[in-house]
């Protein structure tokens, strides 16, 4: 059955991109996995395509936290454990701080940090009684060094990242079979991206680009070990953006030939951008 026989996982913004190749992955390897999106008709099309048995979903707003409550006891009658949070679920709205409006702007923090916190707290009750369970936060490389035209994106996974190795910290010392862990990756090759390509910074576009499965392929490994973070785009992404924040001189003087980079690349997607959508999912500004 593979490496994670009935084990059970709770995904959220499940219906495309990162999240339902997580969905996919995880369950190929034995996990009963929960699809939690907005949207209901994409996670039942995902939801035919694995076993009946081991698939559940939930078309729910991933701030309605009663519906979250009432979701963890269903699951927990039908398969007895939950052993993994995936909080995946994600809103970015792109360009300048001033040309995006309030809603907008409160809606990212909501998804990107409120949300995981307060369905963290919720299913560390349960991860208590347990005695075990792991949460892994889908983080960015935005929240290792600031983004122009992303500045609250950046905050909410600056935040995001923050408070997960704080509450590692406390798990470590509390808590020591109870994970929480990070997954900060780059530019991910999803409708997410592609549809707006020409809103994202040059600069973003500069990294090294990855799918929706190699995205999986990192959380899986980090469900198996409990690292506590892992950064897509290898050892070199993490020195720069490390260096990024600690040195913002190094960073705007890097920059010219990083956003050159970026054009070049934005070039390569806009020309593949059609078949590059066909092939890694439908992916929302909101999952």
């Amino acid at each position: 059955m593979g490496v994670l026989k009935d084990k059970t996982a709770i995904i959220t913004g499940a219906s495309a991109g990162i999240g339902e190749a997580v969905a996919r992955l995880f369950s190929r390897e034995g996990a009963r996995v929960v699809l939690l999106a907005r949207n209901e008709v994409p996670l039942q099309n995902i939801a035919a395509q694995l076993d009946p048995n081991r698939v559940a979903l939930y078309a729910m707003n991933v701030a309605d936290s009663a519906s979250f409550k009432k979701m963890l006891v269903e699951i927990r009658k039908r398969w007895g454990t939950i052993d993994y949070l995936i909080n995946n679920a994600g809103s970015h709205y792109r360009g300048p701080f001033t040309r995006i409006d309030t809603e907008a702007h409160a809606e990212m923090i909501q998804v990107n940090l409120t949300a995981p916190i307060v369905l963290t707290r919720i299913v560390l009750d349960i991860f208590k009684q347990q005695g075990h369970g792991m949460v892994i936060n889908v983080a960015s490389l935005a929240g290792r060094t600031p983004v122009e035209g992303a500045s609250t994106y950046s905050a909410t996974k600056f935040g995001l990242r923050a408070w997960s190795y704080g509450l590692a910290e406390e798990l470590r010392i509390t808590s020591p079979n109870i994970k929480c862990c990070l997954v900060s990756p780059g530019p991910v090759v999803t409708r997410f991206i592609l549809e707006e390509i020409d809103k994202v910074p040059a600069i973003s576009l500069s990294q090294k680009w990855v799918t929706p499965q190699d995205v999986a392929e990192v959380m899986l490994k980090t469900a198996l070990d409990g690292k506590m973070e892992r950064i897509t785009g290898g050892a070199f992404t993490a020195l720069m953006t490390h260096a990024g924040y600690l040195f913002p001189v190094l960073k705007r003087l890097m920059k010219p030939l990083n956003e050159a980079k970026g054009r070049r690349n934005r070039e390569v997607l806009r020309k593949y951008r059609d078949k590059l959508i066909a092939q890694y999912g439908t992916s929302h500004t909101l999952d």
